[in-house]
């Protein structure tokens, strides 16, 4: 175990050594610590002798998405985004609708055995976006403003709103969903998630706000314990709401955009430190999904893999396209914001709510799944930076973040 901890740790000194390399190459971070996962895992060399269960990667991963959704929501705050509200409002109120059935209509036309419950489950697995994942964009002055915080918006807000659909058609695979109307159910399931998650984060985040400024002024505090308060806020606003019934994920962001936009400015330096830790547990996450992905997948088919790759480009990318069509950006743009919705912890957390469930053909949707998320993880770090960079040439200077 020591020995695991030492390497582990060494590999992450490594890459804190390198980031800067790394951040202007086609590699990502995620990319490598799943390499590293794998090649040092059990099923390779078999240098880790841990064995990560599923429930210790399911915590991490919340815990991880959680505090990366609430410092990505803080760096920003409210005002902000209202400047730029188009790009995160078209996607998740056209994009994301339409991206589920898309999903959902082709994954029941390339699965025949599928029902349109199981169809609708795969497709719901890999509708959100990942922030964390998509730092390589989101955080590249390149890109413009608009873009950049609609995307991190987008990947904040689209996780939490599927979960309740998840748990939904979770219930109607597993039968329980019965006593009442689909309808009813949907509706029930929407209001508690969505609406326990936004009122938990709001006060959560409005308590804490009050307690550390109060704490600032009478000199309880200095700046640099700021990071304290802002990382045990999100994982509390996550803990909270999942435990009254809420999204957790809404909170956290909902939470942070809160804190945030009371806090904008002050302490941008202790923001910053906070989001490179919230990167940090990211890496391990993908460290542990690297060491359990070969047994997690079984049996590939060609069906699964054309099912993962479509739903990186056609799936996500002309539903966006529709969204954002009648505003004014152009056909790249349109394209870009497309394409940079990477798979990641969020449907790494859904995979793991299926295998905990007991429904049919959940390996067939565990492996595509699967299968798309390490796709993401390679394509999507490999074309970040080279993409990015095309904005810089010819870009008008924008007001520093």
């Amino acid at each position: 175990m020591y020995l695991d901890i030492a390497l582990i740790a060494g590999c992450t000194v490594i890459f804190g050594c390198i980031a800067g390399l790394i951040e202007r190459s086609w590699v990502s971070g995620p990319l490598i610590f799943m390499a590293i996962g794998y090649f040092f895992g059990p099923n390779m060399l078999g240098v880790f002798s841990f064995s990560a269960n599923i429930d210790t990667i399911k915590i991490l991963a919340e815990l991880t998405l959680a505090v990366v959704l609430f410092n990505d929501a803080a760096s920003i705050g409210l005002k902000p985004l209202e400047k730029h509200p188009l790009v995160p409002t078209r996607t998740l109120l056209i994009g994301l609708p339409l991206t589920i059935i898309l999903g959902a209509v082709l994954a029941a036309a390339i699965f025949p055995e599928f029902t349109w419950v199981h169809a609708a489950l795969l497709s719901i697995i890999l509708a959100p976006t990942d922030a964390a994942l998509g730092l390589a964009v989101i955080k590249n002055k390149a890109v413009p403003q608009e873009i950049r915080r609609g995307l991190n918006a987008e990947s904040g807000l689209n996780d939490g709103i599927c979960v309740p659909f998840l748990l939904v058609f979770l219930a109607l695979a597993q039968g329980q969903a019965a006593e009442q109307s689909l309808g009813q159910f949907l509706l029930t399931t929407l209001v508690k998630e969505i609406g326990i998650g936004i009122l938990t984060g709001v006060c959560a985040a409005a308590a804490g706000w009050i307690l550390c400024r109060h704490a600032v002024k009478a000199h309880w505090i200095s700046k640099r314990w700021i990071i304290v308060p802002t990382i045990s806020l999100a994982v509390m606003t996550f803990g909270l709401a999942q435990y009254i019934g809420g999204s957790g994920f809404i909170a956290a962001f909902c939470g942070g955009l809160l804190f945030g936009d009371k806090l904008h400015g002050a302490y941008n330096d202790e923001f910053e430190e906070s989001e490179i830790n919230g990167e940090i547990f990211s890496l391990l996450t993908w460290l542990l999904f690297g060491t359990l992905m070969m047994n997690i997948i079984k049996d590939i088919t060609w069906q699964q893999l054309f099912y993962a790759a479509l739903s990186l480009t056609v799936i996500r990318m002309l539903p966006v396209f529709i969204s954002l069509t009648g505003s004014q950006l152009s056909t790249e743009k349109k394209l870009f914001v497309g394409w940079f919705g990477p798979r990641g912890l969020a449907s790494i957390v859904f995979i793991i709510m299926l295998m905990q469930s007991d429904i049919t053909y959940s390996e067939t949707i565990i492996n595509t799944a699967t299968i798309a998320i390490m796709l993401s993880v390679i394509l999507h770090g490999i074309t970040a930076f080279p993409w990015s960079k095309r904005f810089k040439q010819g870009a008008p200077k924008t007001p520093a973040d």
